[in-house]
């Protein structure tokens, strides 16, 4: 029987933090359980097992970040619209590392055709649209533009620019202007 006022929303919020806290490979549903101080067996009502919890985080960081793109590029366009979409990867990052070890993992079928995969798609699109890109060539552009930024956050999460005076943030910018004259001028 499950736990009154436990729930779905709860165990995820839950995990959530631990995987900000304590990054996501340590993440377990004992790990859960004793932070909201109930047994393993009474999250299982609310997450079948690791993996549906880890799909869960997943989706819930898609809809995190599709909500910062959205506030980041709303009434911009060009380069001021792909900053916005390269901000809302990089705050998310920076303020839930769980959250964005959850999208470094491979979506399961259930998440990659979610509503919050959806969105997240439909605001890169909407960033793209900018720029003169043959729609059979978006996907390109998209992992371009995703790789970049990935690499970026992820180095930056690891110190890796840390041995250097020289500030993140003007490399940050600089390849944020770099990808949109690439883009400016992609093959078609």
């Amino acid at each position: 029987m499950a736990r009154a006022g436990l729930n779905q929303e709860i165990v995820e919020a839950t995990a959530a933090q631990l995987a900000d806290q304590e990054g996501l490979a340590g993440l377990s549903l004992s790990a859960v359980a004793r932070q909201l101080k109930v047994q393993s067996a009474s999250l299982y009502v609310h997450v079948a097992n690791r993996p549906a919890l880890l799909a869960a985080l997943h989706r819930r960081a898609l809809g995190d970040l599709a909500t910062r793109i959205s506030h980041e590029i709303a009434g911009r366009s060009g380069l001021e619209a792909l900053q916005g979409l390269a901000e809302a990867h990089r705050s998310l990052a920076q303020e839930h590392p769980g959250a964005w070890a959850a999208l470094q993992q491979i979506a399961d079928a259930d998440t990659a055709t979610s509503k919050e995969a959806a969105e997240v798609v439909q605001l890169n699109m909407a960033v793209l649209r900018q720029y003169d890109i043959a729609a059979d060539e978006t996907v390109h552009a998209t992992r371009v533009i995703g790789s970049a930024i990935n690499g970026f956050v992820s180095l930056e999460l690891q110190h890796a620019f840390g041995h250097r005076d020289v500030d993140a943030e003007a490399s940050f910018q600089r390849m944020v202007s770099a990808l949109d004259r690439a883009l400016r001028s992609w093959p078609s």
